[in-house]
C-alpha cells in the first residue's frame, strides 16, 4: 500500500510541513504501508487552476502529470491543512480544483488541521463540505485537529509533554484507522461500477 502526504501550507518553513513529515516519518513503521509520497505545497507552488487544464497542454502536463502520476498510484492520503483566517489556504483549495483525472477518486483521506492557537475547527468543515464533490475523494470519520502545534511534535523520537503523548497517540490512532479504509476502498475501485466518464462531476 502506498500512501500520500499532502502538507497543504503555501509558507516556507511552516508547521504543517513539520506535522507532514512526523505522518511520513510514523507511516514508513507501518506493516501494511510499502511507501509513501509527500507533496509539501511549500516547495511545489503550482499554477493557478484554469480552463487549459481540461486540454492538452504541454504546460499542465510538464507541471501536473508527474504529481498526477504519484496520487494515481496513492492509497490513500492524509490532508494537512493550517488555518488561515479561519479557512483552508488558497494553495490547498488549487491542488483540489487540478486533482480532475480521478487521482483521489474513491480513495480515503485523513484530515489533519494544524492551528498555532485553540482553534483548527474550520478548515475541517470546509475540507469535509466542498473539496469531495468532483474529486470524489472519501474522507475518513475520524480528523486530528493539532492546536498549540509548536509545542508538539517537535522531537520525532519522543513526546515533550503529556498533551504531546496524547496528540500522537490520537494520531497514530486514526493512521491505523486510514490503513484500513485505504484496504477496503480497493474492493470498491475494483468493482467495475465506477464510471469516471460518464459521471466526472458530482452532484
Amino acid at each position: 500500500m502506498k500512501l500520500a502526504i499532502i502538507s497543504g501550507s503555501h509558507r516556507a518553513g511552516s508547521e504543517s510541513g513539520k506535522v507532514a513529515r512526523y505522518v511520513q516519518h510514523k507511516l514508513t513503521s507501518v506493516t501494511d504501508v510499502a511507501s509513501t509520497y509527500s507533496l509539501d505545497l511549500a516547495d511545489n507552488p503550482l499554477p493557478l487552476w484554469e480552463p487549459e487544464v481540461w486540454q492538452p497542454s504541454e504546460k499542465w502536463e510538464r507541471l501536473w502529470s508527474p504529481i498526477s502520476a504519484q496520487l494515481a498510484s496513492s492509497d490513500a492520503f492524509v490532508v494537512v491543512t493550517p488555518e488561515w483566517g479561519g479557512m483552508v489556504p488558497a494553495g490547498l483549495k488549487n491542488f483540489f480544483l487540478l486533482c480532475n483525472r480521478g487521482e483521489l477518486a474513491h480513495k480515503p483521506a485523513l484530515i489533519v488541521s494544524v492551528s498555532a492557537g485553540p482553534g483548527g475547527t474550520y478548515p475541517v468543515a470546509e475540507l469535509r463540505m466542498s473539496s469531495y464533490k468532483n474529486t470524489y475523494l472519501c474522507y475518513i470519520p475520524d480528523h486530528v485537529i493539532i492546536r498549540n502545534v509548536r509545542e508538539l511534535l517537535n522531537d520525532v523520537s519522543a513526546p515533550q509533554s503529556a498533551d504531546d503523548e496524547r496528540i500522537r497517540e490520537r494520531l497514530h490512532y486514526a493512521l491505523g484507522i486510514l490503513v484500513q479504509y485505504g484496504k477496503a476502498l480497493r474492493q470498491v475501485r475494483a468493482s467495475g461500477l465506477i464510471d469516471l466518464a460518464k459521471y466526472p462531476f458530482g452532484m
